[in-house]
């Protein structure tokens, strides 16, 4: 069996025992699963150098990996789904994304204890049993992060070797001021001439080389600028290229996934789920943004099937992924690096293939898709943001490769675009432009996540197939080029310069000086006169709008680039003076609703029109229609 044994160092009560539905009262295990892999076998032959890892004397690769469980207590009470929550840089978020928990503080999300951790129960209120694990072992175990212990790739008795480019900024995504840089990976050795470090604005513009004496290494983990004290410049892309050495066998992550959800779904010695004579009957993957670019990586990889030849997930649920997998099984792979604009765009993460519908690669003219109609492949929900259709190349998963159709997707695949939302939004997100220009978006994805995992639920447990995708699409229009979602012209209101454009793979270490030239056809939905989305599914806040919500925002730094994975929250004007005023041409709040009673009756409306479709709960358009009546745009 590929998983030896769970070693559980504690089993805790969680919520100081509150009771969640018919499931009762909760507990906490924590420990650590001990695997092994065998190089020879056909379900581990896609790892990445698992042949050159040190093996025990049976010729079995040995790893282990953190494991933490929320169970019921009386595991005979639960609903006998276990629903396994892909870490996100070794950090726990089902429960911020299904369940609203707040992300204001990232240690007790990541260390649940107390009710509030379980946010709205909803999860736990359906007796289910949440697994998570590391997979990445450069992950922090600070702050109850979960990492894994992977062997080291070896070549003749030495670590391997080999020259990499690290790309790294300041002031986007990392810390605002950066002295020290530290390094993907060790440096083979302190004095390598041939070393490299250049800069350069943006992505497309030509690199300038550092001269060798203005930089320096200042161990095997770390380089800075000379004279020492100088920093790196904000908002700069620079890149590293140098020898390192001791790349970790990182394709192990999918491999301790696939046999650690094995073991919890079909054996009984060990198992903390199935104590109690309980059983497991369905399993659920859930990932976001990294995460759910593993789980699609994890499928392509073939991972949901089990050495003894059994599904390992039966539904996977995939948000804001776009097109991507993960740069995790390559050598000196470096599984955080994740592609936009400005940032990381020549490191592996968009290849074909893109999506589950049978497609040819126009460049390698390769045939295939991610699910192949094998017995093991499980029913999938993909959803995105509109941040995924602007950075992240998401029509890629539902239009053919060719650009000119709509991709006809299997029975058991759905993709839905959730209109006007951006990548990190969620009830509590920040709305302060940060390093963009325009304000970010706030609206929540979350209500329609729920009413998607139920129908997945539904899905896996009943048979009731979900309602059907809904997505930008090229047969009614709806899917557009960039220069055709034509925005409305508002004063401060910065204009997306254009989309992240999605290239056929390169050689990350070596990629061309002069950028890419090749490059796939991707289309972003069609917006209304406000600027609103037209296509997707359109939560009350985008029905019934207070504003424009993009997924788009630009860099105040860098105005000619999409900044992040943020979107846009632009508020209309109260009233028609106000509107004149500004020189507005979207109505004013006073013009399309008239009072509030006639603002809470539209979203009354266009909450009971989702409800009825299976993408909202019930409880959610209540949730909506409060939050309309106590809407602080309209005064009393």
């Amino acid at each position: 069996m590929p998983i030896t044994g769970i070693t559980i160092s504690a089993v805790e009560p969680f919520a100081e025992g509150k009771t969640f539905g018919k499931a009762g009262a909760y507990v906490r295990v924590r420990g650590v699963a001990q695997g092994v892999l065998d190089p020879r076998a056909p379900e581990n032959a896609g790892i990445v150098d698992l042949d050159k890892a040190t093996r025990n004397k049976a010729g079995q690769v040995e790893y282990a990996t953190d494991v933490f469980i929320l169970r019921p207590a009386e595991p005979r009470r639960g609903s006998g789904v276990l629903v396994y929550d892909v870490t996100n840089r070794g950090s726990k978020r089902i429960l911020q994304l299904i369940d609203d928990v707040p992300a204001n503080d990232p240690i007790a999300v990541n260390d649940p204890k107390t009710a509030r951790d379980a946010g709205l129960g909803f999860l736990l209120g359906r007796g289910h049993s949440i697994v998570w694990s590391g997979w990445d072992p450069g992950a922090p175990r600070a702050n109850n992060g979960l990492g894994a212990d992977f062997p080291v790739a070896f070549d003749n008795g030495e670590p391997i070797t080999g020259r990499i480019r690290d790309e790294f900024q300041a002031g986007t995504r990392g810390p605002a001021e950066l002295v020290v840089r530290r390094l993907s990976y060790p440096a083979a050795s302190l004095d390598q001439p041939a070393a490299r470090l250049a800069v350069r604005d943006r992505e497309s513009d030509r690199r300038r080389d550092i001269p060798r004496g203005e930089w320096e290494f200042i161990d095997n983990r770390s380089i800075r600028l000379l004279p020492e004290g100088r920093a790196f410049e904000p908002f700069k892309i620079y890149e590293l290229w140098y020898g390192a050495t001791e790349p970790k066998v990182l394709g192990i992550g999918f491999a301790s996934v696939r046999d650690l959800v094995s073991f919890l779904r079909y054996e009984r010695n060990g198992n903390p789920l199935t104590a109690d004579d309980a059983e497991i009957r369905h399993a659920i993957g859930f990932g976001v943004s990294q995460s759910g670019r593993f789980l699609r990586h994890f499928l392509e990889l073939g991972m949901n099937r089990d050495s003894a030849g059994r599904r390992v997930f039966d539904g996977m649920f995939s948000h804001v992924a776009g097109a991507g997998k993960v740069f995790a099984n390559h050598r000196f792979g470096m599984p955080g690096r994740t592609a936009t604009q400005h940032e990381d765009r020549l490191y592996p993460e968009n290849w074909f293939p893109f999506g589950n519908a049978a497609a040819t690669d126009p460049f390698s003219s390769k045939t295939g898709a991610i699910l192949n109609g094998e017995p093991s492949d499980p029913l999938v929900i993909e959803t995105n943001t509109a941040t995924e259709y602007w950075q992240k190349g998401a029509s890629l998963v539902h239009t053919d490769t060719s650009g000119a159709k709509d991709a006809e997707l299997p029975a058991n695949a759905r993709v839905y675009l959730i209109a006007g939302t951006q990548h990190a939004g969620r009830p509590g997100a920040d709305p302060r432009p940060g390093p963009c220009v325009n304000p970010r978006n706030p609206h929540s994805a979350t209500p329609a996540l729920r009413a998607l995992f139920h129908a997945l639920e539904e899905w896996v447990m009943k048979g009731v197939a979900p309602p059907p995708s809904r997505v930008p699409r090229l047969a009614d229009g709806t899917a557009v080029k960039t220069e055709a979602a034509r925005m409305p012209r508002v004063k401060g209101f910065a204009l997306a310069p254009g989309a992240n454009r999605i290239t056929p793979p390169v050689d990350w270490t070596d990629p061309p000086e002069d950028g890419q030239a090749r490059f796939y056809e991707s289309f972003v939905s069609a917006v209304d006169a406000d600027g609103n989305e037209i296509a997707g599914i359109r939560l009350p806040p985008i029905a019934a709008p207070l504003a424009t919500y993009t997924g788009w925002n630009v860099y105040r730094a860098a105005p000619g680039e999409l900044c992040d994975r943020d979107g846009s929250r632009i508020p209309f004007a109260r009233s028609r003076a106000e509107r004149d005023a500004d020189d507005d041409p979207r109505p004013s709040l006073e013009e399309r609703y008239g009072s509030r009673d006639a603002y809470v009756a539209r979203v009354r409306e266009a909450a009971a029109v989702l409800v009825a479709e299976r993408l909202l709960l019930a409880a959610d358009a209540e949730a909506f229609v409060a939050a309309a009546r106590n809407s602080a745009e309209f005064a009393d």
